[in-house]
């Protein structure tokens, strides 16, 4: 397994946390038990996760009455796609494990 297999395969994963974190809260909302802090369902979105953030806000209705989820999400998501896009073009070869 290559190092491009290990990112798609990381990629995946953190996208499906991020997904059940959502729905998770969402349910726990409703429940009025104890809720997954706001700046952990960010940080799974920093570390990969925005694309499984931003579907579960939407397909749970959950988060999306917060302008810094509406707006911080999405943001999150143009910046690591601008960043995977200037390491594909960029002319410095990186080192492929």
């Amino acid at each position: 397994m290559n190092a491009i297999h290990l990112l798609i395969f990381y990629f995946i994963i953190i996208n499906l946390v991020s997904f059940i974190a959502m729905g998770a809260d969402k349910r726990k909302a409703q429940k009025h038990t104890w809720r997954i802090p706001e700046s952990t369902l960010f940080v799974l979105a920093i570390i990969g996760g925005s694309i499984g953030s931003i579907a579960g806000m939407h397909l749970f209705r959950h988060k999306t009455r917060h302008w810094y989820f509406l707006y911080g999400m999405p943001a999150i998501l143009i910046v690591q796609l601008f960043l995977v896009l200037m390491l594909i073009f960029s002319p410095i070869e990186f080192l492929v494990l």
